[in-house]
């Protein structure tokens, strides 16, 4: 019996990802999820320790990854279990803060706040950077396993003593609290916060690493390129164009680290799995049916395929070129191994491109980073400048200007990064008039994820 192509809105899921949080994150999470076609994951409630603890400890041996959507559980489930496989949280960022402070200055006339699991120079950091600078915040030193009860006790005590408004990230305190009448806001991680926890996720599970190096080849098609000549004079003209086309082809294959051949009617490429994937952001940004649009005047269609052989892979990026120009072209289609597909990958802008967060992926980086309050907007931020620039060193002020914060700020977060060492120091910036010289610093995060 003949194979055939599977609907791409069902193609058959690589990582089993077992997802553990609470109801509503569930449910805020799965629209999410569907434009991760590699993972079929599954679901399971926890709103307590002992079982999120529990459920994770069972799932260990049934799926790839595991994903707590709720960063206390993530942090017990570190400390107490020996999982065998990778485990990812969703980090409270910015975004997410920003909303819960937005909220208590809207609602609430008391400048006191009582907060748990945050760090407190998070908060500080961010009400900083909002000009914020009339609130006092109330923390104590809760663990990855502090009780609930002395948790809540914290909130109800310095409530009942300075008036406070609760800050929580976790549903289980929010959901007291509001039994017990106490004001308070949860943190809410938001849609852009679980597009990288889950890009995080796919980069590294083990079967992701597998395949890492897997052959991908694609082959690029001029939609129509007969009508486009049409409009040039000359011979000569024509071949300019298709030098451009070439010249703009072999700078995109460069970015990917692969290998361009022209086949005359067409281009073929060769790249690995991995390195597509990490460039592509996940299947989802394909800068080259943009750039080619606007710069040059052509439509392509492209067509990729995954395959167990070279062979197979040719055979699977002629289907997906076949389903790129039967659709109308302008768009990339993604053939798998199994005949599933994944597209269209359509035309992406540049200002669309900012939309997409790079990915981090090693998990000591992650580590320390985190420890050193250095949030994913930030690294986002960060790596994005890199890959435009090829820029690592940076001032204070320079830092400042790209995070869009205050050089006050940019100082002490730089204090931080030093003692983490995920920046050094490498150099002074020489001034001819008055004044302190400006210290260079280098990113050593960047250094170790993008310029090697």
């Amino acid at each position: 019996m003949p194979h055939t192509l599977n609907n791409r809105f069902d193609p058959k899921p690589e990582i089993n990802l077992g997802i553990i949080g609470p109801e509503d994150l569930i449910q805020k999470i799965k629209p999410v999820l569907k434009t991760f076609p590699s993972f079929q994951p599954y679901f399971y409630v926890a709103t307590t320790y002992d079982l999120a603890l529990e459920t994770a400890s069972n799932l260990k041996n049934s799926v790839d990854a595991l994903m707590f959507l709720e960063s206390h559980f993530y942090q017990a489930a570190r400390n107490q279990l020996n999982l065998n496989i990778p485990i990812h949280h969703i980090p409270l960022a910015s975004t997410g803060l920003y909303r819960s402070l937005f909220l208590i200055n809207s609602k609430y006339k008391t400048k006191n706040i009582s907060i748990d699991t945050i760090s407190l120079d998070y908060v500080k950091q961010v009400l900083n950077e909002l000009n914020e600078n009339k609130y006092s915040i109330f923390a104590e030193d809760h663990s990855s396993i502090t009780p609930f009860d002395e948790v809540i006790d914290f909130h109800i005590k310095t409530f009942r003593k300075h008036h406070s408004v609760a800050l929580t990230g976790m549903s289980e305190i929010a959901l007291r609290l509001k039994q017990l009448g106490i004001p308070y806001e949860r943190v809410i991680p938001t849609n852009q916060d679980m597009i990288v926890a889950l890009e995080r996720a796919l980069l590294a599970t083990e079967t992701r690493r597998n395949k890492e190096s897997q052959i991908v080849l694609g082959l690029i098609n001029l939609d129509e390129f007969r009508k486009v000549t049409e409009k040039y004079d000359s011979e000569h003209d024509v071949q300019l164009l298709k030098l451009k086309i070439q010249q703009m082809l072999l700078d995109y294959i460069k970015q990917i680290d692969g290998h361009l051949i022209n086949l005359g009617s067409e281009y073929l490429f060769i790249t690995t799995r991995g390195t597509f994937e990490r460039e592509t952001r996940g299947y989802k940004y394909i800068p080259l049916l943009y750039d080619a649009k606007k710069h040059i005047g052509v439509s392509l269609s492209i067509g990729v395929g995954f395959g167990q052989s070279a062979s197979e892979a040719g055979n699977h990026a002629r289907l997906a070129l076949s389903q790129s120009k039967d659709t109308g072209g302008n768009v990339c289609y993604i053939v798998r191994e199994d005949r599933s597909v994944i597209g269209p990958v359509e035309v992406t802008s540049e200002s669309h491109y900012e939309q997409y967060n790079l990915s981090i992926t090693d998990s000591s980086l992650l580590e320390r980073a985190e420890k050193a309050g250095m949030s994913a907007t930030y690294m986002t931020k960060l790596m994005a400048r890199v890959s435009r620039h090829q820029k690592i060193d940076y001032t204070a002020q320079e830092l400042a200007t790209t995070l869009n914060i205050t050089i006050r700020s940019a100082h002490r977060i730089l204090l931080k990064w030093l003692d983490a060492e995920l920046v050094r120091i490498i150099g002074e910036e020489k001034h001819t008039h008055k004044g302190r010289p400006r210290r260079i610093y280098r990113l050593n995060f960047v250094d170790e994820e993008v310029v090697q």
